[in-house]
């Protein structure tokens, strides 16, 4: 290897196969110690964590100009990212045979994350002593999340795999500090996808909640039925329950007070009043993968 060349390895493990699941990645720098990175989520897959190490590994370096060799033990990965990937992009997210790309958000996040590094992939026999890919392989098993049978159960209660319905997964990032944030909507509906984002300057996390809202239902054009999901107890609980007391009340709460953001909660009213809307409050212990996809952009773009 050249003095210039930074070595990855990347691994993915899961239990159940889908279930809890964990990813690792080790970088090697030609000019400081092996830099070892590991994560865990409680419902995945197993190539969905082989895809998250390289994705988490090149963010990690994404300022490089060195040349990178990474090394995975998922010919899903190597035959993805070398061969598959612009075919995809090509036939809009769709394989050979007319059927949607697994995992597709994952594959576009890893298809931006290695647009400007100069990468070599490689693939490698996973548990034949290895020392770094058995390093990763560790890693990645050691991420594995323990589940309670509670996160389990409101697993499966998310409506995520409805066929007949609008699926829009809200997201926002916020500084206090700063008074400034970001908010992302990303709409699913069988095979069609859609996304949306916006920055606000002078603002607060619950105004932000309400505008990824107005945007994910403005993505909407038929109407179907519509599961929108939320980290906001404010905003699901706005939409569903105080929206038209506070109507019905000229805009003033209970107490008498005006209602904070009216405009905002005027707009997505005239909105919810259009399509059959239900209200989830998503557990940041159980995020569907959509969520944490837009939640990243959001961080990126604040």
């Amino acid at each position: 290897m050249s003095e210039k060349t930074i070595q990855i390895y990347t691994d993915g493990a899961c239990k159940s196969n889908p279930g809890p699941g964990g990813w690792g990645a080790i970088i090697l720098y030609p000019d400081r110690p092996p830099h070892q990175i590991n994560g865990g989520e409680k419902n995945t897959t197993n190539n969905q964590m082989e895809l998250t190490a390289v994705i988490k590994a090149l963010e990690t370096i994404q300022k490089s100009t060195d040349k990178i060799v990474l090394f995975t033990d998922s010919k899903y990965v190597k035959e993805g990212i070398t061969n598959w990937l612009d075919k995809w992009k090509n036939n809009n997210w769709k394989t050979s045979l007319n059927s949607p790309v697994k995992n597709h958000l994952l594959w576009q996040h890893l298809d931006v994350c290695a647009k400007n590094l100069d990468i070599q992939w490689e693939w490698v026999k996973g548990h034949a002593d290895n020392q770094w890919n058995e390093a990763a392989d560790k890693l990645a098993c050691s991420a594995v999340p323990c589940i309670d049978t509670q996160v389990e159960k409101n697993i499966e209660k998310l409506p995520i795999d409805d066929p007949d319905a609008i699926h829009i997964f809200t997201a926002i990032a916020f500084s206090a500090k700063n008074k400034s944030g970001a908010w992302t909507a990303y709409l699913r509906y069988k095979t069609h996808t859609k996304s949306i984002s916006g920055t606000m300057e002078n603002t607060s996390s619950n105004q932000l909640h309400i505008c990824s809202a107005i945007g994910g239902l403005q993505l909407v054009k038929k109407k179907y039925p519509i599961h929108l999901y939320t980290l906001s107890d404010y905003l699901k609980d706005g939409a569903s329950m105080w929206i038209r007391k506070w109507h019905r009340n000229n805009w003033k709460t209970k107490e008498g007070e005006p209602v904070k953001h009216k405009e905002l909660w005027i707009s997505l009213q005239q909105l919810t009043n259009t399509y059959q809307i239900q209200w989830h409050r998503i557990s940041k212990k159980s995020l569907p993968r959509e969520m944490k996809m837009i939640k990243d952009m959001a961080k990126k773009i604040i």
